[in-house]
């Protein structure tokens, strides 16, 4: 009869154990030096070894010939543990007999000497599933056992125990397996049964199993029974996740705002059954390894890839600002949550690709962070690209008449077409009706008081060789003269954040002083009758870096 890999390949002694050293050699050593303890607390996530290294130290204990600690597997009793035949070592299944009724029965029988070996040992598996009143039956066997018993409490879920069952026992803590240690580990299994398995089939296995080496070895048990020769195509057809060819489609589609390209992509996976959960969260780790490359130095200790995928990661991070990162991976996460509450998992992933290629459509704060960085982004590189939406195809369109490397002729033209222009006249119905900025108000003083700012264009001229990024903000703005205020009329909302951060209203005063040699006091020019509202970037957008038409359907 076929056995299973991760059942043929469980390890028989600690030796074999992979990526668990810290508890390996500590109970090697008390086995060595004869100090064991009456009762262990195994605990840790699924598939990393907590029950293998409990039938191990079960063995250990008992077994006649010990080598330096470990079972030698030879004798009659370890070969009698392992063929169970031998009753000296009891397993627990916790989650089906977690009553009173059969913790007093284990209660009786712990005072049954061991028929074969040395000691009577409990295995107790998902010690957590006990209820309160089983739990506190086994607090006293559990602290006080005959001398020939030992309990090992094994559990995923640690937090669950009660505080007097955690001072009753020696607690050890499987950590998850790393992908590295993992993916050597399985090359040596599939050596063994004759398969090829690639390295990048290797890791891609150990990035998908989370650390757990039982889901690994499931997984390429699985794969076996497809082709021998296993490559990381064949992995994630298997596995039912997205290729990474497939996620960097995603990526550059969300990176060109483009949602057509990224429901295309889409509706294909769902075609051929991938899991739309698994592609959320491949996504978040996809997005994670963005994050990690834009923040940490040594980014590549943190990723475990090939050399080629981290090349690959590290060029698809630079199409990303860290604040549209974060907002990606928080706007994947939360679908995540909504998709594990039962939601249509392929019409929620749409919806996330269609937020993050449209962030107008996200009205959250980190939506907006995100916006106002691309669009920093956007003018500190000289970039004034707006996007033509005409039915699947985007166009950009590129204006070189503001430009920040256009030439000392097209800047001449454009001021003298600026001053040439008819000043924009704005109601004087309620003259002192601004938002003056750490500022008094003004008195009330006669409207011809209120002038337009006939400096406009050798403003803004010192603005952009002082302050790049404000500059942008104040394209399309108008200034007016009101006594000791300088009071700015825009329609961009995001203005007003920008003039209370210091670097920025030091800029503009010190621009005005350039300009006309007199100090003055900032404030937002408030029209009486209020504009219908619109997208705080909206205008931001369309007049970034010059006046560029954009249409969008």
């Amino acid at each position: 009869m076929y056995q299973v890999l991760y059942r043929k390949y469980r390890p028989k002694v600690f030796s074999d154990v992979y990526g668990q050293d810290h508890v390996t050699s500590t109970l090697i050593n008390e086995i060595k030096e004869n100090r064991i303890s009456h009762a262990y607390l195994f605990t840790g996530s699924r598939g990393t070894g907590k029950t293998t290294c409990a039938k191990i130290l079960a063995k250990a204990v008992n077994c006649e010939h010990s080598v330096n600690g470990e079972p030698c597997n030879e004798c009659e009793v370890c070969r009698g543990l392992d063929a169970g035949t031998i009753y000296d070592v009891v397993e627990i299944d916790a989650a089906s007999n977690n009553g009173v009724d059969n913790i007093r029965d284990l209660r009786e029988e712990v005072n049954y000497t061991p028929t074969r070996g040395r000691y009577r040992v409990y295995i107790i598996d998902e010690v957590h599933m006990l209820s309160t009143g089983a739990f506190n039956a086994l607090l006293k066997t559990l602290e006080e056992p005959p001398a020939h018993v030992i309990f090992i409490l094994a559990t995923t879920e640690v937090h669950k125990l009660p505080a007097t069952i955690l001072s009753r026992c020696q607690r050890f803590d499987f950590k998850r397996i790393k992908p590295e240690t993992m993916a050597v580990r399985l090359r040596q299994v599939a050596s063994f049964e004759g398969m090829e398995l690639d390295d990048d089939a290797a890791v891609l296995i150990a990035r998908i199993a989370d650390g757990a080496m039982r889901d690994a070895l499931s997984i390429l048990d699985q794969c076996a029974g497809r082709d021998k020769k296993i490559d990381s195509r064949l992995v994630s057809e298997v596995a039912g996740i997205a290729g990474r060819e497939s996620l960097y489609k995603l990526s550059d589609a969300v990176c060109g705002q483009n949602s057509s390209d990224a429901l295309n992509v889409i509706a294909d996976l769902y075609a051929n059954s991938y899991d739309m959960e698994r592609l959320c969260v491949e996504m978040i780790n996809h997005f994670r390894n963005f994050l990690i490359v834009k923040t940490v130095k040594k980014s590549r200790e943190l990723i475990i890839c090939t050399d080629d995928e981290y090349s690959a990661i590290v060029s698809g991070a630079e199409n990303f600002t860290l604040p549209r990162i974060i907002f990606a991976l928080d706007l994947f996460q939360k679908s995540l949550g909504v998709i594990k509450r039962g939601a249509n998992a392929r019409i929620e992933m749409e919806m996330s690709f269609i937020k993050l290629c449209d962030p107008k459509l996200e009205q959250s704060a980190d939506a907006l962070l995100d916006r106002i960085a691309s669009l920093e982004r956007a003018v500190k590189n000289g970039e004034t690209a707006a996007v033509r939406k005409t039915g699947k195809k985007e166009d950009s369109i590129v204006s070189g008449e503001r430009s920040v490397g256009e030439t000392a002729e097209k800047k001449e033209e454009t001021q003298e077409r600026e001053n040439t222009e008819e000043p924009y006249a704005p109601p004087m119905e309620n003259p002192s009706a601004f938002e003056p900025e750490s500022e008094p108000a003004p008195p009330v003083s006669d409207p011809s008081s209120t002038a337009a700012f006939i400096h406009w264009a050798e403003f803004m001229e010192e603005i952009y060789k002082s302050d790049i990024a404000l500059y942008g903000v104040l394209n399309g703005a108008r200034g007016y003269v009101r006594d000791e205020f300088f009071l700015i009329d825009s329609e961009n909302a995001v203005l007003r954040q920008f003039i209370r951060i210091p670097t920025h209203s030091k800029a503009i005063k010190q621009a005005l002083f350039n300009v006309t040699g007199k100090q003055f006091k900032l404030g937002l020019f408030k029209k009486k009758e209020e504009k219908q509202k619109r997208d705080p970037l909206e205008e931001l957008i369309s007049k970034a870096r010059g006046k560029v038409d954009i249409e969008i359907e």
